[in-house]
């Protein structure tokens, strides 16, 4: 196992040295890897490339939309935030846009955020999430760049790269260039899932791309350019500061959970196929210490599931599906994740509940499938191996689509 380090000439040490004398208060990082022998170079994600990015934010009114994720990684085992470190170098810092669970990745999915100060640096910070998930002009005006530094994982209903969308358009139609710092997606060696039909796009998912789409944020945004998808075509005038030694087939381990109810790479490599339980009645964990690695009801026949939990409101969820209830379900956290996007498990939920008419929400499920045939396909019993035979002809056009903004081969 190696930590994210690497530092390559005498400027970042030393701004190394002043952030560490500006923060004393620095986290410990958790572990990272990658599958490596010991010939490969670290993975350097886009942030740590401070050399690429900071001549361009010298003398400039800065906004950044950012997430507890927005780190840089030092080479003693630690990381500062990246609103801690540009101000410890005097980087005119103007407001923090914060997408979905906060700047400090604190809420619950889907809990509305008001604006308020960073207690740390005492910078504005703006919501994007509820009401206002788009930066309005009048937030604009004391801004003359933007930067971008969230990570993903890769799934179409995870709303960071709806974020970017937004914040593309909103930097394209107020002549604000956008640089977009880039980070590994830990789902990106594969592409999969149903394609998302346009009459369904929302905020789980906003362009006609399949559920996994193999991309980082930063390929995703030069995608959303190329494609011209953004509302009127317009086009961003956007930078992507690149990962260094990364490619897709990388297995990547966050080290900073990307939002409260995804705790490890369990989670996050489950999540493809686990995370369209939202749009069921199903409890996917939350309420548990093992998010998106566990799903159960207590209408699940418990017959055929002898696993059982009760979710509580924890960190991340504070009324979970079935607060307070016996669930009867399926432990998944020691199985070996598939590099697929499955139905099995909402098949086997589906097919053994006890409560089938009100097992699905069936307009959060369609949000979250992109499209509302998948939810007939499981009620008129479709095995897993015909429902993935239907996606094959979206997931083929994609990849043609997808090719053409590799940062990484």
């Amino acid at each position: 196992m190696r930590y994210f380090m690497s530092f390559k000439n005498t400027f970042l040490l030393l701004f190394l040295v002043v952030i560490s004398c500006a923060n004393g208060n620095q986290e410990k990082k958790a572990i990272i890897t990658s599958e490596e022998t010991p010939q490969e170079k670290p993975i350097i994600v886009g942030a740590n490339s401070t050399e690429a990015y900071l001549p361009l934010l010298k003398n400039k009114r800065v906004g950044i939309v950012a997430n507890q994720t927005s780190v840089i990684f030092k080479n003693d085992e630690t990381y500062t935030h990246l609103v801690d470190s540009l101000s410890a170098l005097n980087i005119n810092i103007q407001k923090i846009f914060s997408p979905e669970h906060g700047f400090r990745g604190k809420a619950d999915a889907g809990e509305l955020l008001e604006g308020n100060k960073d207690a740390r640096t005492g910078i504005e910070i703006v919501s994007l999430y509820g009401k206002h998930k788009k930066p309005a002009p009048a937030q604009l005006k004391a801004i003359d760049i933007m930067v971008f530094d969230i990570q993903d994982v890769g799934v179409r209903f995870y709303t960071y790269t709806s974020t970017l969308h937004l914040v593309m358009e909103a930097c394209a139609e107020n002549n604000i260039p956008l640089i977009v710092l880039d980070r590994p997606n830990p789902n990106a060696s594969y592409v999969d899932g149903p394609t998302l039909e346009m009459e369904h796009a929302s905020f789980l998912g906003k362009v006609p791309i399949p559920l996994v789409y193999g991309l980082t944020i930063g390929e995703y945004g030069k995608m959303l350019n190329g494609e011209k998808w953004l509302t009127n075509k317009v086009q961003c005038d956007l930078t992507v500061i690149p990962v260094k030694n990364y490619n897709h087939e990388l297995s990547y381990s966050l080290p900073i959970r990307p939002s409260p109810n995804l705790p490890n790479d369990q989670s996050i490599l489950l999540y493809p196929s686990l995370g369209l339980f939202e749009g069921t009645h199903v409890n996917a964990g939350r309420g548990t210490e093992f998010q998106f690695q566990r799903y159960g009801a207590p209408w699940l026949d418990k017959n055929v599931f002898s696993f059982e939990y009760t979710p509580k409101p924890n960190f991340g969820s504070k009324d979970p599906k079935h607060n307070g209830k016996l669930c009867y379900g399926e432990d998944l956290s020691s199985v070996t994740p598939p590099k697929e996007v499955t139905m099995q498990w909402i098949i086997k939920a589906y097919q053994n509940s006890n409560d089938k008419a009100n097992f699905f929400k069936t307009a959060s499920f369609t949000l979250h499938a992109g499209n509302n045939k998948l939810q007939k396909q499981i009620e008129a019993g479709m095995p897993n191996d015909e429902i993935k035979a239907t996606w094959q002809e979206g997931i083929e056009n994609f990849k043609k689509i997808r090719s053409k903004y590799f940062i990484y081969e």
